[in-house]
């Protein structure tokens, strides 16, 4: 009876992890049959009270009494005198953290069309707090284009980058008037690289025929599972050195001071290092430039939120189930098989 019990609750969780799947299976299709552009918002997080939040927790732990009544007073005052005073500058703060196929920029155009059309270009100023290894040309050139919209619209950008700027995230940050990189980031990496892998021997081995029919001699060069030519490798990398001399253009547009043939080697570097090729400007955390502007200026992260559909909280919904449903066969799997 035991052993009944104990494949009956197996069965009941397998078809349940069936049906998931199934379930999710037929959310994916009904999105790909109808397609609904996905409405999103800009959040607004005050980063200046944060900051003011975190050195009162702190004070109010380590002051003495007579201490934190003296800081009280102190704050009382200043709060009158901040009331009589003009509205601070404001600095705006964006996280970019770009994937291969720099999808981001979809939500990065949307923070910066917000930004220059409320910012004051004598006054204020835009912080993009960056991470990329970089990825595809089209995608990293529209994100560096986003960035260039600030610099025409009078905004004064900086670009800090705290792990890493290179290659398409060298070319976002190059746009910026002043380049800020934490000790041991990595920088540069001013190179282009394409790779494909060809499978025409195998499926000759095994006396498969491919067949590929283009218009124009040179509308495919390398392929998957054609005999590449010579030619068409000639062809390949003399549109690699094209795309090259594109990046190392618009670098030195963006960079006039680099000797650009030194740094567009495709290598990369620490910022310490870079910073004596002229790649960037100054050693510095995000952290430390947020900390510096502080009582300055009044400082905000500007985010736009994509507002999730019902059927994105199902699939989240399913998915997690899935995945209890998933260890707990496994772990059930592994008890009746020691």
């Amino acid at each position: 009876m035991e052993f009944l019990y104990e494949y009956g609750l197996f069965f009941a969780k397998t078809v349940t992890f069936v049906i998931a799947i199934a379930v999710i299976l037929m959310l994916i299709v009904g999105a790909a049959v109808k397609p609904k552009a996905k409405k999103g918002e800009i959040q607004i997080d005050d980063i200046s009270e944060q900051l003011e939040e975190l050195k009162e927790s702190f004070l109010q732990n380590t002051l003495g009494k007579k201490e934190l009544k003296a800081h009280q007073k102190e704050l009382k005052t200043q709060s009158k005198k901040a009331d009589k005073d003009e509205a601070k500058p404001r600095l705006y703060v964006i996280d970019f953290v770009g994937s291969m196929d720099a999808h981001e920029v979809e939500s990065l155009r949307e923070e910066i069309t917000a930004i220059i059309s409320i910012a004051e270009p004598s006054k204020d100023k835009v912080l993009i707090r960056l991470e990329s290894g970089g990825g595809v040309v089209h995608g990293y050139g529209l994100a560096a284009s986003q960035l260039q919209r600030i610099k025409n619209a009078g905004i004064p950008l900086s670009v800090s980058i705290d792990k890493v700027a290179a290659s398409g995230g060298y070319m976002m940050a190059c746009v910026a008037d002043e380049i800020l990189a934490a000790p041991f980031a990595i920088v540069g990496s001013i190179g282009v690289i394409a790779q494909i892998p060809n499978f025409n021997k195998i499926l000759k081995k095994n006396d498969v025929e491919f067949e590929q029919i283009t218009a124009g001699e040179f509308k495919r060069t390398l392929t998957l599972f054609g005999e590449n030519t010579d030619k068409a490798r000639e062809k390949f990398r003399e549109e690699i050195e094209q795309t090259h001399d594109l990046f190392k253009t618009f670098v030195s547009t963006q960079r006039p001071s680099l000797d650009i043939n030194l740094v567009a080697t495709g290598e990369h570097w620490f910022a310490t290092q870079a910073i004596e090729k002229g790649l960037v400007d100054v050693i510095k955390t995000s952290d430390d430039a947020l900390l510096e502007q502080q009582h300055e200026r009044q400082i905000y992260k500007i985010k736009y939120k994509v507002k999730k559909g019902l059927s994105d909280k199902l699939a989240l919904g399913l998915s997690s189930g899935v995945n209890k449903v998933g260890i707990n066969l496994l772990s059930k799997f592994k008890s009746l098989n020691p």
